[in-house]
This record gives C-alpha cells, sequence and structure tokens, in this order.
C-alpha cells in the first residue's frame, strides 16, 4: 500500500520554526495499530489522518507516537494547509472527531489558517501534590479543563525558566500541564522572548501522551485564550508558546467558540510505503 505523507510547521510562516506535524489524507480508516505505528516512525508531535466524508467535509484523528490523541489544534492546522494548498480545497472545511465535537477551518487572503473550536475555559483546581513537587516554580493559581492543568505565573520569567519531572508529570495522566503568565514589561535583554507582539506566553509539557515539551500546543489555546481573555478584558489576543521552535497563534473569542489562527510553511511531501 502506498499513502501520500505531508509535513507542515505550524503557526510558523518559516521552516523549522513552530511545530511539526505529518498529515496522512487516506480514502479508508486503517487500523489503529498501523495509524499508531506510522505515527511512530514519523516521530513528530502529532500525525494527522484525514478522511472525506463528503465536499469539504472530513474525519480527522490524531496520533502521537505514544497514543490517539483527542484533540489536536496544531496538526488541524497542517491537515488543513495540506488540504487548501496542495489538494485544492475552496472555502471552510468541517472536520468531524470522536471527542470534541465538529471543527470549522477556512483560510484568509492572508494565508492565514482560521480555526473555529469549542471553548475549553479551564477552572480553578486543587494543586496535586505531583504537580507541586513536580514543578521547580510554585505557579500563584492553578486551574484545569479537560486536557491540562493550568499553573499560571506572576511573570514570563518564571515561564521561561521553570523546569519539570517528568516522572512526576507522568502520574496526572490523562492531563497534561500548561504553564502560562501574562506578558511582563521591560524584561532585560537577556530574559526576553525576543518578541514583543504577544499579549502571553505559555509552554506545554506533556509526558504522559506525547513526549517532554511540546513547542506549539494549538488545541490549549482554546482553554489559554478565555482565561486571558477574562484577565486582560480582551476578546483578540495575541500568544507566543516561547519553546525552542517557538510559535505565534492568534485568539478570538466567539461565545461558545475560540478562533484561532496561524500560518504554515510545507516541508515535505513525499509516499509512505505499507
Amino acid at each position: 500500500m502506498e499513502l501520500d505523507i505531508y509535513v507542515v510547521d505550524a503557526f510558523t510562516d518559516q521552516q523549522f520554526k513552530g511545530n511539526s506535524a505529518a498529515v496522512v489524507p487516506i480514502s479508508e480508516w486503517l487500523s489503529e495499530d498501523l495509524m499508531q505505528n506510522i505515527a511512530i516512525e514519523n516521530n513528530l508531535s502529532e500525525t494527522a489522518f484525514i478522511k472525506p466524508l463528503s465536499s469539504n467535509h472530513y474525519e480527522i484523528r490524531w496520533f502521537s507516537p505514544i497514543t490517539e490523541i483527542d484533540f489536536c489544534g496544531h496538526a488541524t492546522l497542517a491537515a488543513s494547509y495540506v488540504l487548501f494548498n496542495q489538494l485544492g480545497v475552496k472555502d471552510t472545511i468541517e472536520y468531524s472527531t470522536k471527542q470534541v465535537g465538529n471543527l470549522f477551518v477556512s483560510q484568509s487572503d492572508e494565508q492565514q489558517i482560521v480555526m473555529s473550536f469549542p471553548n475549553q475555559a479551564p477552572v480553578p483546581a486543587q494543586i496535586p501534590q505531583a504537580l507541586q513537587s513536580g514543578l521547580s516554580i510554585q505557579p500563584q493559581a492553578v486551574l484545569k479543563n479537560r486536557q491540562a492543568f493550568f499553573a499560571v505565573y506572576d511573570n514570563e520569567v518564571d515561564v521561561l525558566n521553570v523546569s519539570y519531572d517528568a516522572e512526576k508529570l507522568k502520574t496526572l495522566a490523562p492531563l497534561d500541564v500548561v504553564v502560562t503568565a501574562q506578558k511582563s514589561p521591560q524584561l532585560n535583554s537577556s530574559e526576553t522572548t525576543q518578541d514583543d507582539d504577544y499579549d502571553f506566553v505559555s509552554r506545554y509539557f506533556w509526558p504522559a501522551n506525547g513526549g517532554e515539551e511540546d513547542p506549539v500546543t494549538g488545541s490549549i489555546h482554546s482553554g489559554l485564550a478565555p482565561y486571558w481573555a477574562q484577565r486582560l478584558d480582551k476578546t483578540e489576543l495575541k500568544a507566543f508558546q516561547v519553546s525552542k521552535r517557538g510559535g505565534h497563534l492568534h485568539c478570538a473569542i466567539q461565545k461558545d467558540r475560540i478562533q484561532i489562527s496561524g500560518t504554515g510553511k510545507l516541508y515535505l511531501k513525499g509516499k509512505i510505503f505499507v
């Protein structure tokens, strides 16, 4: 069997930045074992498999090298980039998913991939012992949603400097951990993220589900955006995920939906032989 494969750097307009995702269009579902093995072989944060249902309507599933994932934003952006820019799809794409309902994606004239996700605002939570001992800097507040614990810090320097114990965070499964802070003004040059155009920052740790630190995590911004929108009294925000690769996300609050936008850059297209 031969399958087409694409690799797209998501939430960036530069190769080797953002978060890489593989995209595999299929006409019929493969076995779960085969999809998982393809994701293991790709060894990227996620591999997205997309199956057409009708015109502009697809099923989408996401696999990390460890397991199938409930919800992945950057691989949805990558899949949409492929459909719009490689496979000739026009107008709005609708994705059906197992866990988070239907997702809607369009592409602007400026080549921004605009994704409509469910609002997954976090709520206050008690800090588990594994989280308290698993982070090197104690957060000022802890919240959670269906995806992760949110560790909120006073400033972005703490987000940049915090380290984590992967073995302890693994025990929080199925939840992951996002650390976040508002943009801090007047940072020293040695502390700055080297980018001034953002409202808040984050990092995402997911040793239980995908690996160590995720470069850019679109799905978690469906929780980060409503949290910071309320804190900052804004309905549109710019986010910067401060991993080594880094990624930029534009977020807008739309009642029970969160609009998350970003760009993509094609890295690879080829064939899988299985």
